[in-house]
Formats: structure tokens, sequence, C-alpha cells
């Protein structure tokens, strides 16, 4: 290997750069949209307390930067429409007029029949209400639908509470009880049954905060092991090309430890591949931006799993190699059927998010065993009952593989 510097860059700085790539690639769409801040233009034709109070709680959630004029002009719709179409901006907030006017009368009509209901003879002045009235959101053509979800929950909480206030003012104003404080904290009454989020781990980890860190290079170091399998086909191919593999078998003994020989030197370098891009992920990807990645205090159990993932890397690049008669043959067979395992195997995106059919499949990769093990020790706390199944399926895909190059390698020496 010291002769092969290609070889070696294949093996150790692909990966390295190609789960930095995709760690910053990614960083995004793992990260929550509350950690975000973001742009919206804003159109106030109501001029009322709404679009006051709507505009005042974006503000004060700091998770927008609100834009009501551009290069000193204030906005008009035609103008919004066409920078959202352009791209210029991810989203617009338009408040249509009448919409304080509206809320004000909701609450006089709620106000009215609660005081009827106890018997109080008091009416606020109210008139029928118009269905039409809406607050407009105005997105980018290629938004996602998550970050229309996301945008519109939180225009419709801010919306909410200053609805329930103006009811609140409009029933206080239908009754005031003289020398009587007749204000309260609304916000903490609404928040007296909250939601929060428990673990289900025993102990609170850091590591048990998915990021792109934490899924990237565990599932890239797992592909850049596969990625020997080029490697390890082509060094076959050549021996036997070259006359070398005819000599190896040559020799007196069982042929079988020749297989071993090679195996175990593939599945050390998978090793020694696997635990440098850890040490990229603890130390590198701080300096670029990113989140340290965090491993589990279970190394023993981790290196079972990196084991059994070299393995069945080493043996699958020794099925391609006796497999195929030529380089031109092997090469394109080995890199796009290990890109096809990674897709299906949540190399690129969790299985979780697959169609139905492409989980179904994604059993058949090892590289889905592979990280699932690695999740169980690394983000779910796994004890050695929670590896034994993904260990057991890269094994004995492993020796599935081993025992067909055994029969081809046999087959065509007869």
């Amino acid at each position: 290997m010291r002769r092969d510097l290609g070889g070696l860059a294949l093996l150790f700085l692909m990966p390295m750069l190609l789960i930095m790539i995709m760690a910053l690639v990614q960083d995004g769409p793992f990260k929550d949209y509350k950690d975000r801040k973001f742009e919206a233009l804003f159109l106030n034709l109501d001029q009322g307390r709404v679009a006051d109070e709507i505009k005042a709680g974006l503000i004060t959630s700091n998770q927008f930067n609100i834009v009501e004029k551009i290069d000193g002009q204030t906005l008009t719709y035609q103008e919004i429409k066409r920078h959202i179409q352009a791209g210029k901006y991810q989203f617009a907030i338009i408040i249509n007029k009448g919409i304080s006017a509206e809320i004000v009368n909701s609450g006089n009509i709620i106000a009215n029949q609660i005081g009827k209901t106890i018997g109080m003879n008091a009416s606020l002045p109210h008139r029928n209400s118009r269905d039409s009235m809406n607050i407009e959101l105005m997105f980018d053509p290629v938004s996602k639908p998550a970050f229309k979800i996301a945008i519109s929950n939180a225009v419709e909480k801010f919306m909410q509470k200053v609805q329930s206030e103006i009811v609140l003012d409009r029933i206080a104003a239908l009754s005031p009880v003289a020398g009587e404080d007749t204000t309260f904290d609304f916000e903490k009454l609404l928040h007296q049954v909250g939601i929060r989020e428990v673990s289900s781990q025993q102990q609170t980890v850091i590591s048990s905060r998915m990021n792109s860190v934490q899924h990237n290079v565990p599932a890239w170091a797992i592909f850049g092991m596969f990625f020997m399998t080029i490697i390890i086909s082509e060094s076959i191919i050549a021996e036997r090309l070259g006359g070398s593999w005819t000599r190896l078998k040559l020799i007196p003994g069982h042929f079988a430890h020749i297989l071993i020989g090679k195996l175990f030197f593939f599945v050390l370098l998978g090793i020694i591949q696997f635990y440098l891009m850890m040490l990229v992920g603890i130390f590198i990807m701080p300096m670029i931006g990113l989140d340290a990645m965090q491993l589990n205090d279970a190394p023993v159990l981790l290196l079972m799993l990196v084991f059994a993932i070299s393995c069945c890397a080493t043996s699958y690049g020794i099925l391609v190699g006796i497999l195929f008669n030529s380089s031109h043959q092997a090469l394109p067979v080995a890199a796009i059927s290990v890109v096809i395992l990674s897709a299906v195997g949540g190399v690129w995106v969790p299985v979780e998010v697959l169609p139905a059919v492409l989980k179904k499949v994604s059993f058949l990769s090892p590289m889905r065993w592979g990280l699932e093990g690695i999740n169980n020790v690394l983000l779910r706390q796994g004890q050695m009952e929670d590896i034994l199944l993904p260990c057991a399926m890269l094994c004995g895909s492993s020796l599935v593989m081993l025992f067909f190059a055994w029969l081809i390698e046999k087959k065509r020496s007869v």
C-alpha cells in the first residue's frame, strides 16, 4: 500500500473530503427551523392593532427580519409579488385591510353571547361576520412544504394570541367591575398546561441530538469502507491476469488461508479508515462551523460493529473481483452497486423518509444494517443485544459472499 498512493487517497482522503462536504451540504435540512432567521416582506394594509401586534410578535421572536421598504421605497402588493416570484425573498406576510375591525367585531359577538348566557343586558356593537378575511402568506415557488408549514404555524400562533387578547378585552369592556383590577397574565394562563420533551434514555447525552454530523460522519464512513470494493476487486483481477493468483494457489496449503489473509488485511484497513473518519468528525468538523461528532462510552460494541461492517465490505470486494474477468467490467459494477446500496441503505437520507417500496428493499443493503447498528450504539445508548442483529446480518452476508466467491473460483479452476 505504501507504493499505491492513489489507492491510499481513495481509501482515506476521498471519504474524509466526502463526509465534510456532505455534512456541510446537509447541515441546513438537519437544523430545526427555530434555529434559523428569515427575511420576511411585510405589507400592512390594515394599519390597525392586529397588524402592529403581529409585527411586534414576529420581531420579538428573533426569527424574522421584517422588510417593509426596499431601497427606501414602501412596498406594494405587486412589488412583493415580483420579488417573491424572482426568488429574492422566501416569503411575504400581507395584512389585508379590515383585519383588525373583523377581529374586534368577532370579540364583541363572543362577549355578547357570554353576557347573554349569564343574564347581562349590556351589549357591544357588532355586525355579521365576514368569511373572506385572511392574512395572506406568499411563498417563493421553490419553497418546500415543510418550510411553508413552519412559517404558517408561527404566524398563526401570533394571530391566535392577538385574537384571544382582543376577545378578553371585549369581555372586560362588557361588564367592568369598579375598583377591581381586571387585568391578568393571559399568556401565563394559557401555559398552565404545557408540552415538554422527555428523554427515552436513562442518562441524557449530548449525542442524543441528531444533526448533520451525527448522521453524515458514520454514514459516509461506512460508504467509504464499501468503496474499498474497487481496490480489492482491482487487486484480485490484476493478480489473476498477471499470474500471481495462480502462483498463490500453487503454494502448499489450503486456498482458504490466502482468502483469509486478504480478508484480514482489508478488514484492518477498513477499521483504520472508519476511526480516522471519526477523528475528522471530532476535531475537523468544529473547524468548519459544524457540531463535533459525539461518541458513546461503548468502545467495545463500536469496534465489534465496525469489524462486522469491514468484513462485509471486504467480502463484497472479493466477490466482485472473482466474479469478473477484467477491471473494465468490475470497476463500474463495483462503483454503481455501492452507490445504489448506499442510497437504499439510508446513507444519503435516513431510511425513515424513503418510499415504502425502498424501505422494503433497504433490508437487502448491508449499509442499512451497519448504519442501524452505529445509531444503536452512538445515539440510542444500545447494549450488546442491540447490535446482535446488525452484526449477524453483516457477518451472515459476508459468509454468503465468500461462499459464492469460493464456488466461482472453484468452477473457474476446473
